[in-house]
């Protein structure tokens, strides 16, 4: 029998027309914005027109630490879209846009897999609305214009060296990580070390995911910091007068974009941080109108559960005043069974030790949901044809220890009909009362909320500050940025700093190794170990096998 690609199954799929898809979410056509016949925007009034609909509930999607084994969280949050649907409850999905980075690199887009996937699939992981290109261009224009002051006399007196604002390009290009510019003569600029960020890295990015409204926006640009004096005085984005113009690139793309999965279920797909080095989150607006539209919202967050719902719960949920119904963290026996020490080529074989041995992994992103968040859970297993009875049994009767019901997902191979015990169990959930808390409080200082989140979610012994890292605390504190939420950038392969150690490790540290401030996203970043806001390319890049036939259908995309 032939297994299908992503790509041939969205290619054979038949798509709605977007008005019809916005007739079910219950979206009047004067709010569409369309691109063609399968995606439009959806303009921000529509927010102040549904303010006094209640919200729906809010399902986080998250997941175990990721293996190159996959763990299929976005399939699942999008099979769970159809399954809600399939049992009679109005659904909406709100996603992340994928990175081109990825998408050419090695890791994939962000449309979800199988039958659970949403199309427009080549545009979703390709150029799309133009979102990411806009963001872009934002982050370019604040870099140009601050550049330009330099040349132009340099009146605020800000020091070469200190700046603080790369440029950004969505691409995976080591090659930009550190560069000297400005070469070539007075009339070419003034010469100094710079870099690039992946556009997904930049803090527009952030900003732009957090953002209410326009004037909201346009606020948070403003506060943005892109160095400082030769005095040691911050100079914000407001200082060089860019925030309008920047606000001016981003005004359509602010607006959510409306797209629809293979079963026709309305999804929003918007912004796309990447949760290892920002929020890893879609956009407050794409999840607040999603809520308005629906009964069920589902939503997920970048990476595993110490990273992207980290972040969704103590950053976009105390920013966005969100508060989640229910948890969803994904699973599979294979990337267990990584956890627990079988190579990707062997993991086919039934191995109960090594499945043992990978348990924790999952039971310690099951715990840290229940006990330091307080919100219920269910576990999804994303079922593979080499799963035995014998291992979905050992999963099962861990979990249950725990309290916590598992659900065999099958939305790969079924699109929703094989996530209906899945949705079942969510809407149970959905149903219980919650405390739900954060992992820390606001009025903490900087490294004690960085010790809340290594010791309480990684379960570290505690964080080290090195390098500059204690410089630059100081300072942060000194200029008033002490109350702000945290933003950990970290190796997504691990609770720790070291990407080679699996499961759930014990007795290590977290080193910071540079903090500095988004004060327009509103948080703290931590960089800890290697992690880089720039990724390369692979030996082989996904980019060499993906190409166009003379009638412009492409092909080799996943």
């Amino acid at each position: 029998m032939e297994i299908k690609t992503d790509i041939q199954i969205a290619q054979e799929a038949t798509m709605a027309n977007i008005k019809e898809i916005a007739k079910t979410a219950g979206v009047d056509e004067k709010y569409l914005e369309q691109y063609g016949n399968y995606k439009a925007k959806v303009d921000l009034s529509i927010l102040e027109d549904l303010k006094d609909k209640p919200d729906s509930k809010l399902i986080l999607v998250t997941a175990i630490t990721p293996t190159p084994a996959g763990e299929g969280k976005t399939t699942t949050t999008v099979g769970l879209g159809d399954a809600l649907r399939k049992i009679g409850k109005k659904s909406m999905i709100a996603l992340r846009e994928p990175s081109l980075g990825p998408v050419f690199g090695v890791k994939g887009g962000a449309a979800g897999g199988g039958y659970a996937q949403v199309v427009p699939m080549e545009d979703i992981n390709l150029h799309f609305t133009g979102d990411f290109h806009a963001i872009g261009a934002a982050n370019n224009l604040l870099a140009a214009m601050l550049d330009n002051h330099i040349y132009q006399g340099n009146k605020l007196g800000i020091d070469p060296r200190r700046i603080t604002w790369r440029r950004a390009v969505d691409m995976n290009d080591r090659q930009l990580r550190n560069v000297v510019d400005g070469l070539g003569g007075r009339t070419n600029g003034t010469p100094r070390e710079d870099g690039f960020d992946i556009t997904v890295a930049s803090e527009v990015m952030a900003v732009f995911c957090l953002a209410n409204s326009i004037s909201d926006l346009r606020e948070r640009l403003a506060r943005i910091i892109v160095g400082y004096t030769y005095d040691n005085k911050p100079v914000t984005c407001g200082d060089l007068n860019a925030q309008g113009a920047m606000t001016a690139l981003l005004k359509d793309a602010l607006k959510p974009n409306l797209v629809q999965t293979l079963e026709h279920t309305p999804a929003f797909v918007h912004g796309g941080p990447f949760a290892n080095i920002a929020h890893g989150c879609n956009s407050v607006i794409a999840t607040k109108v999603a809520r308005k539209l629906s009964d069920y919202c589902v939503t997920e967050a970048g990476f595993g559960a110490d990273l992207g719902a980290e972040k969704f719960l103590d950053i976009k949920c105390r920013m966005a005043g969100l508060k989640p119904d229910a948890v969803v963290v994904v699973a599979t026996v294979r990337a267990l069974k990584m956890h627990g020490g079988v190579p990707k080529k062997e993991l086919g074989a039934e191995n109960l030790e090594a499945l043992e041995k990978g348990l924790p992994n999952l039971l310690q992103h099951i715990d840290n949901m229940q006990n330091v968040y307080k919100l219920p859970v269910v576990v999804a297993i994303n079922a593979f044809p080499t799963d035995t009875k014998a291992e979905l049994d050992l999963v099962e009767k861990r979990c249950k220890e725990l309290g916590v019901n598992v659900a065999l997902s099958e939305v790969w191979a079924k699109g929703g009909e094989g996530g209906i015990a899945l949705a079942e169990e969510v809407v149970r959930l959905c149903e219980q009362p919650n405390d739900f808390q954060f992992s820390y409080d606001l009025d903490m200082d900087i490294k004690s909320k960085l010790e809340a989140i290594a010791k309480r979610i990684y379960h570290a012994d505690g964080v080290d500050l090195v390098g500059n890292a204690p410089k630059q605390l100081k300072q942060l504190e000194e200029l008033g940025f002490g109350n702000m939420p945290i933003c950990v950038a970290k190796t997504q392969y691990s609770f720790s700093d070291d990407p080679t150690l699996l499961g759930a490790p014990k007795n290590f540290r977290i080193s910071v190794r540079n903090l500095k401030v988004s004060a327009g996203a509103g948080f703290i970043v931590a960089l800890t170990g290697e992690v880089m806001t720039m990724p390369g390319l692979p030996k082989v890049p996904a980019a060499e096998a993906i190409n166009v036939t003379e009638d412009g259908k492409i092909v080799g995309l996943f």
